[in-house]
C-alpha cells in the first residue's frame, strides 16, 4: 500500500492534462525510487463543453463542469485535485466551497515560485480569456509581484493560435515566432520573466527558445502535487 496521497487531476484540454499526468509519473522515480510515482486519477468532461461555458461568460457552467470531475475523482481515492488548465481557473471561487476535496491552485503554484526566483515584474500569456481574467494579476499582487498582459492584437493572435493548433497538438514554426515576438514584447516593457499561463504553451516555448526565463505553469503544477503527494502536506 503506498504511502503517497492519491492526486485527481480534473483535465480540461488533452495536451495540457497529458503533459501534466507524464511529469508526474516521469519525477516520482526521484523521490519514490525507479519506475515509482503516486496513485493518479483523471477525468474530463469535453473540452467542448467548457469552451461552449466560456463564451457564453458561463462561470456557474464552468464551475458545474469541475465539480462533475471533482465528485468522480474522490468516489474514485483521490485525496486532493489539480486541475492543469489556466483558464477555467477563472471559476475557482464558485469551485473550492462545493468541492468534496481540496485543491492546489497553478496561479498560487506559479507565483510562489516567481517569488522563490527572485522575479519582480512578470509577463503573462495565455488564452484571451486567461489575459481578461484575474487569475494571475490576484495571486501576483498579493505577493507584490508586478505583471504586464500582451498587447490587444497579441491577445487575439495567441489565444486563435492555442485554441486553433495548441489544444490539437499542432506545433507550427510560425507559431513558435509569433509566441517569441510576444515575449520579446514583454521583455521590451520591463518584465524578467514570462508566465506559460496556459498548459499547452510549454509544447513549442521553454527557456532554450524564450527570450525570457519562463514559468511553466503545467510542470509546476504537477510538481507541487507530486510533492505534496509524497511529504503528505
Amino acid at each position: 500500500m503506498s504511502s503517497s496521497l492519491h492526486i485527481g487531476i480534473v483535465a480540461c484540454s488533452a495536451e495540457g492534462a497529458a503533459l501534466c499526468y507524464r511529469t508526474i509519473c516521469a519525477d516520482g522515480s526521484g523521490l519514490l525510487g525507479s519506475h515509482a510515482y503516486p496513485e493518479v486519477s483523471l477525468h474530463s468532461a469535453s473540452l467542448a463543453h467548457y469552451v461552449k461555458c466560456l463564451e457564453a461568460n458561463d462561470l456557474d457552467g464552468v464551475a458545474d463542469l469541475m465539480l462533475r470531475s471533482a465528485q468522480k475523482l474522490a468516489v474514485a481515492g483521490a485525496d486532493f485535485l489539480i486541475c492543469p488548465d489556466n483558464t477555467i481557473h477563472s471559476a475557482f471561487s464558485l469551485v473550492a466551497p462545493s468541492s468534496p476535496l481540496p485543491w492546489l491552485h497553478i496561479a498560487d503554484v506559479v507565483a510562489s515560485e516567481a517569488v522563490a526566483r527572485g522575479y519582480r515584474k512578470l509577463g503573462l500569456i495565455g488564452t484571451r480569456w486567461l489575459l481578461s481574467s484575474e487569475i494571475y494579476p490576484e495571486k501576483l499582487q498579493a505577493r507584490g509581484l508586478e505583471y504586464e498582459r500582451p498587447r490587444d492584437v497579441d491577445r487575439d493572435d495567441i489565444g486563435r493560435l492555442i485554441m486553433d493548433e495548441l489544444v490539437y497538438g499542432v506545433c507550427r514554426p510560425e507559431t513558435v515566432a509569433r509566441f517569441q515576438q510576444v515575449i520579446d514584447d514583454l521583455q521590451g516593457r520591463g518584465c524578467d520573466a514570462i508566465i506559460l499561463g496556459c498548459t499547452e504553451i510549454p509544447l513549442i516555448i521553454s527557456d532554450e527558445n524564450s527570450s525570457l526565463p519562463t514559468l511553466d505553469s503545467t510542470r509546476l503544477l504537477a510538481r507541487a502535487a507530486l510533492r505534496k503527494s509524497v511529504e503528505r502536506v
